[in-house]
């Protein structure tokens, strides 16, 4: 067999890459699909189960309503066909973590069906199909210990059984890693947006099945695909579906055929392993769950879901930047995430000029805290704030370099930007022409060498005497004037 590392970088010219994702969301309701437990990441193991969820005889599962809404929701904003009726089926296997022996899910009849994602990669716009979206329940964790010596063991935490999934199936359209990453993050855009999930990848909230193949270029069938199970982040999905291309292009090569499996990506190591061969639908023996009526979402409730739908992000900034005449990089910047959004449109309302707020959140807000690691929850400067500073550089009172010494002192105090105005004694901009005349004396009386390559021909060199003045007038002094003074006296 030939390893990636061992195939020519022109190879993949003669081959097409297949990508379809299965994505599973965890729907941010307080209890369990089909039992009260609750949902809360975090607690000791096997406390948050019950017979139901335990699959003790008897027991029978109650459909919780909020997670029929959420999943509806998530599905309308993924423009998906909402089905009035669904059935609930069982998915038959055995693992450690699955204490029924089966899983509820949905098969042949799911919830929502025929939707799309628009993924922009450079500049081309692509849709992305989604084949299904169904409602399921999580199965439990098993935990791997010690296999490293002779002590290994492996214990099983129940507490996900029964946790509502979103489980959302796209077509395969994706031709390269990073088509799917951009799926991913846009589908992951949208769903925060809904506030059907907080997609919280660390504890489990969203994951990703990856499926690929490769195909000679030109071939209508697809080749043998291979199943990338539980990436948890969206880079180690696209490293892993690199590695695979690779790999899978390798084996074609070589002249060997490609096995279809489920496997497992090792981020350390940067590569997949065989984890078990690839299951088929019928392996499941699917069959109509008896326990559950079948699911019934008829127009009326369908309005009524559509009622909670907000503005998605692609809409929202179309309307930004229509509304406060902001770029479309700002605009994407802005609508990251919902509360972003919201809190920047709150403030470009009552701001002098948006694009001024836009532009400071940007470059001043968004990257302290990026260095500081911190999310804008945690900013000590709130929207307000930004939007007072931004009304006081518009006013002339403060000066961009007044500006960003006050930001400085606020994230230094852990202080919103008035309060640290005010302690500062409400600092302005110097408008004293006759001081920044005899400033701009002394400094050429000072440097008669920069005066005369100005004089010269070399006016770049007022650039030099503007950062002097500034410099001297501790920022205060107002830029337009001191360029004007400067361009005055310069020129003799």
């Amino acid at each position: 067999m030939v390893t990636p590392a061992a195939v020519s970088e022109d190879l993949p010219a003669k081959y097409e890459v297949v990508i379809g994702l299965e994505v599973h969301v965890q729907l941010l309701t307080a209890s369990k699909i089909f039992c009260s437990c609750s949902t809360q990441f975090g607690n000791p193991p096997n406390t948050n189960v019950c017979p139901v969820c335990l699959g003790m005889p008897g027991a029978l599962p109650v459909l919780n309503r909020k997670a029929v809404e959420f999943a509806t929701l998530a599905a309308m904003a993924l423009e998906c066909r909402i089905n009035e009726v669904s059935i609930f089926a069982r998915k038959n296997y055995f693992y450690p973590d699955l204490p029924k022996g089966y899983q509820i899910s949905q098969y042949d009849k799911p919830l929502a069906e025929f939707g799309a994602i628009e993924i922009d990669l450079k500049g081309s716009k692509k849709k992305i199909g989604i084949t299904r979206l169904h409602l399921e329940e999580d199965a439990g964790k098993s935990l791997h210990e010690g296999f490293a010596d002779s002590a290994a063991k492996t214990a099983v935490d129940l507490n996900r059984t029964g946790v509502p999934l979103a489980e959302i199936v796209s077509e395969p359209d994706m031709r390269s890693p990073e088509e799917a990453y951009e799926y991913l993050t846009r589908l992951k855009e949208i769903i925060l947006y809904t506030g059907v999930s907080d997609c919280n990848m660390e504890e489990g909230s969203l994951r990703c099945d990856a499926n690929i193949s490769v195909r000679p270029r030109g071939q209508k069938e697809f080749g043998t695909k291979t199943e990338v199970k539980n990436v948890n982040s969206f880079r180690f999905v696209k490293q892993a579906l690199q590695y695979e291309i690779e790999r899978h292009i390798g084996i074609i090569e070589a002249g060997d055929r490609i096995t279809q499996e489920t496997r497992l990506y090792n981020a350390n190591e940067g590569r997949t392993y065989g984890m078990r061969s690839k299951e088929q639908a019928h392996d499941y023996r699917y069959f109509p769950e008896p326990d559950l009526l079948p699911l019934v979402v008829d127009a009326k409730w369908q309005s009524k879901i559509r009622l909670m739908l907000p503005e998605l992000p692609e809409a929202r900034r179309q309307r930004m930047i229509k509304e406060y005449g902001i770029s479309a990089g700002d605009a994407h910047t802005l609508t990251l995430t919902r509360s972003l959004a919201d809190e920047f449109e709150s403030a470009a309302r009552a701001a002098k000029n948006p694009k001024r707020v836009a532009n400071l959140v940007q470059s001043e807000l968004l990257g302290r805290l990026k260095e500081q690691n911190l999310e804008l929850e945690q900013s000590p400067i709130s929207m307000a704030g930004v939007t007072a500073s931004a009304d006081l550089v518009e006013s002339g009172v403060i000066s961009g370099k007044m500006l960003k010494d006050l930001y400085d002192l606020c994230f230094e105090r852990k202080q919103d930007f008035l309060p640290v105005y005010e302690a500062e004694g409400r600092p302005e901009q110097s408008h004293d022409t006759s001081a920044l005349e005899k400033l701009a004396d002394e400094l050429m009386a000072a440097n008669p060498k920069q005066v005369e390559q100005y004089r010269a021909g070399k006016k770049t060199m007022i650039g030099f005497f503007v950062g002097q003045v500034m410099k001297a007038s501790k920022g205060q002094a107002n830029p337009q004037l001191v360029n004007e003074v400067l361009a005055r006296k310069l020129e003799g």
